[in-house]
């Protein structure tokens, strides 16, 4: 039985030891650019008084990079909010539209593991269930990192897709759309009141890879929560009670969401603001056709570069994003 207890502190440990790291990360950050702050004022003092021209051309393109370092370290501070250090769960669900919406939803899964192993992230599937013919009916991630759920909350809602489709025959243009829902990892520390009578819990045999004896037993978790309806699943572990565990760690982390989502909710009522959050609220569209754009709904914030995007060159939309809240608060 002590088992569990020590697989348990030692997942505990190492979240704090990445947490240090961060931290120790950032103060790191800040000394360097503290550093090359100093020498630019030092070469900017130096051509002044040899009115040195070349130098002074050299010191402009310091002055550009130095910027661009200081906005991205400006970003790093201003994830303040108190889950945003969190790793975090992240979802896809294809909508309408079959095969089309479901390789949109392999396609993105793809652009967020590209972008979180550019960052150094862990990506680990916690469920995968593939498509009929082509790609995910539906995929949870755990994305484990320093400020994680910080950068990843830029990404909730649902993504557009234009594009001639590969599966049409006749060459038509289709438009698909996956929803992507994403909260932070929450930990046994934090208060969520989950009543095990409130709780219905079905095994089944897994579907995903696994290895040679994924398919053997009832390893498969799915628990629905029943005053809320909301259902997770997990089957990517050999061992049910694995799944359990990890299953148990997506709910957690949904009812807290949802928790928030209803203060936030009461609060913009009280304020008479209105907030729609729905399925066809569309924050990002991708056109692969008949001209090449990724555009930010909500930032208005756009690139050309669709491939760029796709391998998971996400920054300038979450960047965006990210200030533009913090402008709004």
């Amino acid at each position: 039985m002590a088992a569990p207890d020590f697989w348990d502190d030692n997942e505990r440990a190492q979240s704090i030891i990445a947490e240090l790291n961060g931290v120790k990360a950032v103060v790191d950050q800040y000394e360097a650019l503290r550093e090359e702050y100093e020498d630019v004022q030092l070469m900017l003092e130096l051509a002044e008084e040899e009115k040195d021209e070349a130098l002074a051309a050299e010191i402009a393109g310091n002055i550009e990079q130095l910027s661009d370092k200081m906005s991205n370290f400006q970003l790093q501070l201003l994830l303040s909010q108190p889950y945003d250090k969190f790793n975090a769960i992240l979802e896809l669900h294809p909508g309408a539209g079959g095969t089309e919406s479901q390789d949109w939803a392999q396609m993105l899964l793809r652009m967020y593991t590209r972008w979180a192993e550019k960052r150094g992230f862990k990506v680990e599937v916690l469920d995968y269930l593939p498509g009929d013919e082509a790609g995910v009916k539906s995929v949870t991630l755990l994305i484990k990192g320093f400020n994680a759920y910080g950068y990843l909350k830029a990404e909730k809602g649902v993504h557009r897709l234009v594009r001639i489709s590969p599966f049409d025959a006749s060459g038509r243009r289709h438009t698909s759309f996956v929803s992507c829902d994403v909260v932070p990892e929450i930990s046994e520390d934090v208060e969520v009141e989950i009543r095990t009578e409130d709780l219905k819990v079905d095994t089944y045999r897994s579907s995903g890879a696994g290895g040679q004896h994924i398919n053997t037993t009832d390893s498969a978790v799915r628990i629905t929560h029943i005053p809320t309806g909301i259902v997770v699943t997990c089957q990517t572990e050999r061992s049910q009670i694995k799944n359990r565990e990890r299953a148990m760690t997506v709910l957690r982390s949904k009812l807290y969401e949802r928790k928030i989502e209803e203060q936030q909710k009461e609060l913009a009522e009280i304020r008479g603001e209105q907030s729609d959050i729905a399925w066809g609220n569309q924050i990002r569209s991708y056109v692969f056709h008949p001209y090449s754009m990724v555009k930010d709904h909500r930032t208005q914030v756009e690139t050309g570069n669709v491939g760029a995007v796709m391998d998971g060159d996400l920054d300038s939309f979450i960047d965006g994003y990210l200030r533009s809240q913090i402008r709004q608060e």
